[in-house]
C-alpha cells in the first residue's frame, strides 16, 4: 500500500488517499475543493472504495457528499459525531462559515468502541482518540506502519480543544495512551501540516515532553 496527501480547502486539510496494489482506495477526510480531489484520483486512475473521517469538523467534511455521490461510496464515522454532519452549529461551518452551512447526509457507516476492522478489503484497527472532538478517532494501519490521526496530534503539536465538545486533558491522554504506544517507527499522518513519526513526537513534541 503507499499513500497520497493533498491539503484541501482555506484550511488546508490533509485529506489522504491510500491505495493498494489494485489501484483501489480509502480517502480520508475529504475537507474542501471535491473537483481538485476527483481530478487527482481520475489521473492515478484510482477506484475509491470508501471514506474514512477523522472527525466531522467542517474542515475535514466539505466535498464529503461530493465524493459519495461521484463514485457512490460510503462513508465512516464516530458514533458520537453521527449528528454533526446534518448539524452546521455541531460540525463548526455555523460559526465559521455562517454564509455556507454544510448540512450533509448522514454516514451509512457508524463505528464504536476500540476494534479491528476490515473495509473493502483494507484491514486496520479504530483508536477512540477524543479531546479535539468528542468523536475524534485514529485509523491504524499496522502493515502500512502509518496512523491516520487527523486532528489529535501534529507535527510539534496538538489539535486545539478550544471548539465546542474540545477537552485538553483528555486529548493528552488520548494521544499518550493510545499513540505513543505505538511503535516508534510507526509515521503520523495529520489533519494539517507534514508528516512525523511516534518517535519523533514522543521526544520533540513540547505539549507531551
Amino acid at each position: 500500500m503507499k499513500w497520497f496527501q493533498l491539503p484541501l480547502g482555506s484550511f488546508q486539510t490533509n485529506c489522504y488517499i491510500l491505495v493498494n496494489r489494485q489501484k483501489e482506495c480509502l480517502i480520508f477526510d475529504p475537507g474542501d475543493e471535491s473537483e481538485k480531489l476527483i481530478s487527482f484520483i481520475s489521473q492515478k486512475e484510482l477506484i475509491p472504495k470508501a471514506v474514512l473521517l477523522t472527525h466531522a469538523h467542517l474542515d475535514h467534511i466539505g466535498a464529503l457528499d461530493d465524493i459519495r455521490k461521484q463514485y457512490k461510496i460510503q462513508a465512516y464515522i464516530h458514533e458520537k459525531e453521527a449528528d454533526w454532519l446534518i448539524d452546521p452549529s455541531l460540525n463548526g461551518s455555523k460559526l465559521f462559515t455562517p454564509s455556507s452551512p454544510l448540512k450533509l447526509s448522514p454516514a451509512e457507516n457508524i463505528v464504536k468502541g476500540e476494534q479491528k476492522l476490515t473495509v473493502k478489503g483494507f484491514e486496520f484497527e479504530l483508536l477512540e482518540t477524543p479531546g479535539h472532538s468528542p468523536g475524534s478517532v485514529s485509523y491504524y494501519f499496522k502493515e502500512l506502519g502509518a496512523v491516520f490521526s487527523g486532528d489529535a496530534l501534529f507535527n510539534r503539536s496538538i489539535g486545539r480543544t478550544d471548539l465546542p465538545g474540545g477537552n485538553h486533558k483528555q486529548l493528552i491522554q488520548s494521544i499518550k495512551t493510545k499513540l505513543l504506544t505505538l511503535p516508534n517507527n510507526t509515521v503520523v499522518l495529520s489533519g494539517h501540516g507534514p508528516a512525523t513519526t511516534i518517535r519523533e513526537e514522543s521526544r520533540e513534541n513540547p505539549f507531551l515532553v
